[in-house]
């Protein structure tokens, strides 16, 4: 008797060990970190920004070890984050081989494309419609500015912080013409279906800097015209410039297999960017 109850015992000590490892592993990802942030959400975040600062580029390959080591966390919000990623389209898995940064399609490019234009021209419509004095003059100073940031771009080629707040202040000005639209739900899709990100991603990827003089400006006119039709034509080819030559440069991409090759010549160039391994599953 008194043996079967030891071995009670002993069982119930070890189930009492396995769930107490099991929630740690569960609670792995969902950790703070000493500012109070999520784990997982501060590597996502890293990522994110490390791929459209062009830290990443297109078709790194992504190693869980070196990423949990550099960032100083464990695998588990390392791969809550990729995961997120992959769900937004940014990075992509393949089984057995590991993760990279997303390299997209042609079709992917033209998808996203007319997806903004769909949304962003309504935007457009409904800005010129709704938008008062005040948001004018607020809206064409900010065009201005964001001309003056484009211009700048070109006499800092090989700054990619500063690339990335313009890209940053880009999306944000995008993002305020679909506020001005005064369409919750509309803005909501703009946000949604990420079209903002993915053409700072192809504008990176393709490294696109230059614009048309006061690019944005003649855009910001159009959106004050108080015509709807004039917006919205006015967005629709401001949407649609620089799509060919963005297809034309990302079309060198290998999209098939260079899973390894492209991570054995970043190594053979002494290109360390602090994830790219040919791990596999790693």
């Amino acid at each position: 008797m008194g043996s079967c109850l030891s071995f009670e015992s002993r069982v119930s000590q070890e189930q009492v060990i396995r769930k107490s490892k099991l929630r740690e592993t569960v609670h792995a990802s969902v950790r703070l970190d000493d500012s109070g942030e999520l784990l997982s959400s501060r590597a996502y975040q890293q990522i994110r920004d490390e791929i459209l600062s062009g830290e990443l580029s297109i078709g790194d390959v992504l190693s869980r070890r070196r990423l949990a080591k550099r960032l100083n966390m464990s695998f588990l919000p390392i791969t809550e984050a990729l995961k997120c990623l992959e769900t937004e389209g940014l990075v992509e898995s393949r089984p057995r081989i590991g993760t990279r940064v997303r390299i997209p399609t042609e079709q992917d490019i033209r998808d996203s494309n007319v997806i903004r234009e769909a949304l962003e021209s309504q935007a457009a419509r409904l800005c010129a419609q709704n938008i008062t004095v005040a948001e004018k003059e607020q809206l064409r100073t900010s065009a201005r500015h964001l001309d003056q940031l484009y211009k700048m771009c070109t006499r800092e080629p090989g700054d990619s912080r500063f690339l990335f707040s313009v890209h940053t202040y880009h999306m944000q000005f995008h993002m305020r013409i679909a506020e001005l639209a005064r369409c919750p739900g509309l803005r909501r899709a703009i946000e949604k279906e990420q079209v903002l990100i993915f053409n700072w991603l192809y504008d990176m990827a393709a490294d696109r800097r230059t614009q048309p003089k006061e690019f944005h400006s003649t855009l910001a006119e159009a959106l004050c015209s108080g015509d709807p039709l004039v917006a919205d034509t006015a967005m629709r080819a401001h949407i649609r410039y620089g799509l060919d030559q963005v297809l034309e440069r990302l079309a060198n991409y290998d999209n098939k297999d260079a899973w390894r090759l492209k991570n054995k010549n970043l190594e053979k160039n002494g290109k360390k960017p602090g994830t790219g391994s040919g791990e596999q599953g790693a």
